[in-house]
């Protein structure tokens, strides 16, 4: 991880909502492949309560 990279990854919890609403994307963290590519370090900002992670190749806000 270097300070101002941009991240390849970005990492969310995902709250469902069930019948059929849409869940809820909260964004809680990034992660940049090694440059062996062999890995990815993680930075979060929170950890989930149920330990699970959604991990999502980086879009930039465009792209939404």
């Amino acid at each position: 991880m270097n300070e101002g990279t941009k991240p390849d990854y970005e990492v969310f919890i995902v709250k469902d909502l069930g019948d059929d609403k849409k869940s809820i994307w909260t964004k809680i963290g990034a992660g940049w492949t090694h440059k062996d590519g062999e890995g990815i370090n993680i930075q979060l900002d929170a950890i989930p309560v149920d330990g699970k992670l959604s991990i999502r190749k980086w879009k930039d806000k465009k792209e939404y």
